[in-house]
């Protein structure tokens, strides 16, 4: 056993679009499992993104779950159908909510947080892979779709 570093966390929960899977989703994914024993990933449907981003993901709701179910990282994939974590947490009953830090400090995840550790759970941010993103892959797409 020796220089094996034990994990913080027993279960670990995470979500997102994970639209045009990219680098930054991985990044995200990778930093989570390396602190918990197990990881889930929630998935947002197509609804779920309509009311918060107010676009519909490119990527069908059953392919990014398989994607992600894919990564080596991801040991279940659910449905994330709202944006309530305390009710995940009443159903999945991890002890880490990994998120990107892009959301750190907002009003929503304050009050996530607050929520969250009244039953012990703590809300972990880590580091948005800079330059790359969703938006920014669409947009590429959308201006090069232009010129042909």
């Amino acid at each position: 056993m020796g220089d094996v570093q034990k994990k913080k966390y027993r279960i670990g929960y995470t979500t997102g679009v994970f639209d045009m899977f990219h680098i930054g989703h991985l990044a995200i994914l990778k930093r989570a499992k390396e602190m918990c024993d197990f990881l889930i990933v929630g998935v947002s449907t197509d609804e779920l993104v309509e009311t918060y981003k107010h676009k519909m993901p490119i990527v069908p709701l059953a392919d990014r779950m398989e994607i992600v179910g894919a990564i080596r990282y991801v040991d279940r994939v659910v449905v994330q159908t709202s944006m309530d974590k305390y009710a995940a947490w009443e159903q999945y009953h991890f002890d880490a909510l990994f998120h990107g830090d892009d959301w750190k400090k907002s009003e929503m995840y304050n009050r996530i947080e607050e929520k969250l550790s009244e039953v012990g759970v703590d809300v972990v941010f880590l580091p948005h892979t800079p330059g790359v993103s969703t938006t920014i892959l669409t947009e590429v797409i959308r201006s090069d779709r232009r010129h042909i």
